[in-house]
């Protein structure tokens, strides 16, 4: 019973990181990764490295996004930071 005990502020700890630190982690790359399967021509994005743009086509594991109205560029969808919406 005492070696239960002792074990006890162990499991508690364990029991706050994955309540304060783990779960809203992977609540973040879900809700990212929802995100990112979602996207559709005419989406104003921005980038992980900070590009404005819009999307312009989608394929697989790809995006075009129009920057400047002229430029084309290709992205991998992970690069989607987030979704503008106004």
């Amino acid at each position: 019973m005492e070696q239960l005990l002792g074990l006890l502020p162990i499991l508690i700890m364990f029991v706050a990181m994955w309540f304060i630190l783990i779960r809203p982690a992977q609540k973040r790359q879900k809700a990212t990764a929802q995100m990112q399967s979602n996207l559709k021509r005419g989406d104003q994005v921005v980038t992980i490295g900070g590009l404005h743009g819009e999307v312009d086509a989608i394929e697989d594991t790809a995006v075009y996004i129009i920057v400047d109205g002229k430029t084309r560029l290709k992205f991998e969808r992970q690069a989607i930071g987030r979704v503008i919406t106004q």
